[in-house]
């Protein structure tokens, strides 16, 4: 466990972008956000042109007060998901070179000098992509919705209302702990993307990117040519899309969502993210398939960094 844990921070000494990347993105919104305000204090000032913030619902009373509070919550989902894009383009990337960088600068000698296994080395990195990119992520963009209520506070301020009420109205510790349940979840259903970037950053011997996207691309296409010329191939209740997806797409974050029932039209976004309705997905043969076939492509992954340490770079 120790030599695992050790190896994780090695991946986070030398990717200091698993913490960067949500930092900027959520930065980015911040200074979005302060900017449209300023512009709408101004413009409203001068021209009364509205800029479509609005503190009306502040002074509508209780039915105001839910409706601002529900906003919050709206808000707090919204850092998190933007952070998610973030989280896809690290972790596809890191996962792409995982094992191929070390083969190309040769360090990969010196790893194997050590008494650490293969398994280990390849469990260490998909545990980071799976579990300690999206950790990074959720803990920044919680701290700058923390910022985004401190400016929604001190902007309701300055127009003589109170947004301290909307604020202990709102659910930021049920929406966190949604959130935080959601990573194991989220790791389970990245597991098939986790494997086969992994299982081709082990085999190419140069491009990995080639192998690894552009091989389903061409298989799509040559289904549906099968297909077109009546020739066999996978078709019916079987979407090959839907599996060459699955292997592409899963280490988004959220991507799972859409195999539960969420209503994203219920009044509070916090009833959205129910426990009980997150882990609904648990029951789907779905996920679980991915996570037989990501871990089979682990396996492979770990018997290829045992016997092949060469590249063409």
């Amino acid at each position: 466990m120790n030599t695992l844990l050790l190896l994780m921070k090695r991946e986070y000494w030398e990717h200091r972008s698993f913490v960067w990347t949500p930092v900027w993105i959520t930065s980015a919104i911040l200074i979005l956000t302060l900017l449209t305000t300023i512009s709408a204090e101004i413009f409203a000032g001068r021209a009364g042109i509205p800029m479509g913030f609005t503190l009306d619902a502040l002074r509508y009373g209780s039915a105001g007060l839910a409706e601002f509070s529900n906003g919050f919550d709206l808000s707090q989902l919204m850092f998190a998901a933007a952070s998610c894009i973030g989280v896809f383009a690290v972790s596809f990337f890191y996962l792409l070179g995982s094992l191929y960088d070390d083969r190309r600068d040769r360090s990969v000698l010196f790893w194997k000098s050590l008494p650490i296994s293969d398994t280990a080395t390849v469990a260490s990195k998909a545990l980071t992509a799976m579990l300690v990119i999206p950790s990074f992520a959720l803990a920044i963009s919680t701290l700058a919705y923390i910022a985004f209520v401190a400016l929604i506070v001190l902007w309701a301020g300055m127009h003589g209302l109170s947004a301290l009420p909307a604020v202990a109205d709102a659910h930021p510790l049920a929406m966190f702990s949604h959130l935080l349940l959601m990573l194991p979840i989220g790791a389970l259903w990245t597991l098939p993307t986790v494997g086969w970037l992994m299982f081709w950053s082990a085999y190419a011997r140069s491009k990995p990117f080639m192998w690894a996207v552009l091989l389903p691309i061409i298989a799509v296409i040559a289904n549906a040519w099968l297909h077109l010329i009546g020739g066999p191939h996978i078709g019916g209740d079987v979407s090959f899309v839907a599996i060459l997806s699955r292997l592409l797409f899963s280490v988004m974050p959220g991507g799972w969502l859409n195999a539960t029932s969420f209503d994203l039209h219920d009044r509070h976004i916090v009833d959205t993210l129910d426990p009980g309705r997150i882990g609904a997905v648990l029951g789907s043969p779905n996920l679980w398939l991915g996570v037989v076939a990501g871990l089979a492509l682990l396996a492979a992954a770990v018997w290829l960094r045992g016997r092949r340490i060469e590249t063409n770079v």
